[in-house]
Protein backbone atom coordinates (compact mmCIF):
# COMPACT_ATOMS: atom_id res chain seq x y z
CA UNK A 1 0.00 0.00 0.00
CA UNK A 2 1.32 3.42 -0.78
CA UNK A 3 1.55 5.97 1.88
CA UNK A 4 1.28 9.66 1.67
CA UNK A 5 3.31 11.86 4.37
CA UNK A 6 2.25 15.63 4.22
CA UNK A 7 3.47 18.53 6.47
CA UNK A 8 6.75 16.62 7.14
CA UNK A 9 9.30 18.53 8.92
CA UNK A 10 11.94 19.45 6.24
CA UNK A 11 14.64 18.16 8.53
CA UNK A 12 12.89 14.75 8.21
CA UNK A 13 14.80 12.07 6.72
CA UNK A 14 14.00 8.69 4.53
CA UNK A 15 16.11 6.51 7.47
CA UNK A 16 13.97 8.50 10.25
CA UNK A 17 10.35 7.61 8.35
CA UNK A 18 11.27 4.24 7.53
CA UNK A 19 12.57 3.79 11.54
CA UNK A 20 8.82 5.55 12.37
CA UNK A 21 6.96 2.97 10.05
CA UNK A 22 9.15 -0.32 10.72
CA UNK A 23 7.28 -1.25 14.06
CA UNK A 24 4.11 -1.71 12.32
CA UNK A 25 5.57 -4.12 9.86
CA UNK A 26 7.61 -4.49 6.68
CA UNK A 27 8.53 -1.39 4.87
CA UNK A 28 9.61 -1.57 1.09
CA UNK A 29 10.33 1.53 0.08
CA UNK A 30 10.72 5.30 1.89
CA UNK A 31 10.52 8.62 -0.34
CA UNK A 32 11.23 12.53 0.09
CA UNK A 33 10.37 14.31 -2.53
CA UNK A 34 12.89 16.97 -2.93
CA UNK A 35 13.10 20.55 -4.88
CA UNK A 36 15.36 19.82 -7.67
CA UNK A 37 16.97 23.62 -7.71
CA UNK A 38 17.61 23.74 -3.94
CA UNK A 39 18.05 20.09 -3.28
CA UNK A 40 15.81 19.98 -0.14
CA UNK A 41 12.90 18.41 1.15
CA UNK A 42 9.34 19.57 -0.41
CA UNK A 43 8.12 18.80 2.91
CA UNK A 44 5.84 15.58 1.71
CA UNK A 45 6.88 11.86 0.91
CA UNK A 46 5.85 8.33 0.60
CA UNK A 47 6.39 4.88 2.23
CA UNK A 48 5.48 1.78 0.65
CA UNK A 49 4.48 -0.71 2.80
CA UNK A 50 3.09 -4.41 1.04
CA UNK A 51 0.85 -5.49 3.69
CA UNK A 52 -2.51 -3.29 4.10
CA UNK A 53 -3.38 -4.41 7.41
CA UNK A 54 -0.13 -3.24 8.47
CA UNK A 55 -0.41 0.14 6.80
CA UNK A 56 -3.29 0.64 7.63
CA UNK A 57 -2.26 0.61 11.24
CA UNK A 58 0.52 2.55 10.62
CA UNK A 59 -1.88 5.23 9.32
CA UNK A 60 -4.27 5.13 12.00
CA UNK A 61 -1.24 5.75 14.84
CA UNK A 62 1.32 7.88 13.07
CA UNK A 63 -1.10 11.00 11.56
CA UNK A 64 -0.92 13.67 13.60
CA UNK A 65 2.44 12.20 15.35
CA UNK A 66 5.58 14.99 15.56
CA UNK A 67 8.58 14.70 13.74
CA UNK A 68 11.18 17.21 14.80
CA UNK A 69 8.75 19.36 16.52
CA UNK A 70 5.61 19.11 13.54
CA UNK A 71 2.60 17.17 13.29
CA UNK A 72 2.72 15.41 10.07
CA UNK A 73 -0.48 14.20 8.15
CA UNK A 74 -0.72 10.62 7.12
CA UNK A 75 -2.79 8.69 4.51
CA UNK A 76 -3.53 6.30 1.98
CA UNK A 77 -1.49 7.54 -1.17
CA UNK A 78 -2.87 7.48 -4.49
CA UNK A 79 -1.85 3.89 -6.62
CA UNK A 80 1.60 4.60 -8.92
CA UNK A 81 -0.16 3.80 -11.61
CA UNK A 82 -3.28 6.56 -11.35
Amino acid sequence: MNIQITDLSRQANEAELTGLFTPFGTVTSTTIIMDKVTGKSKGFGFVEMPNEDEALLAIKKLNKSLIHGKAMKVKIGKNKES
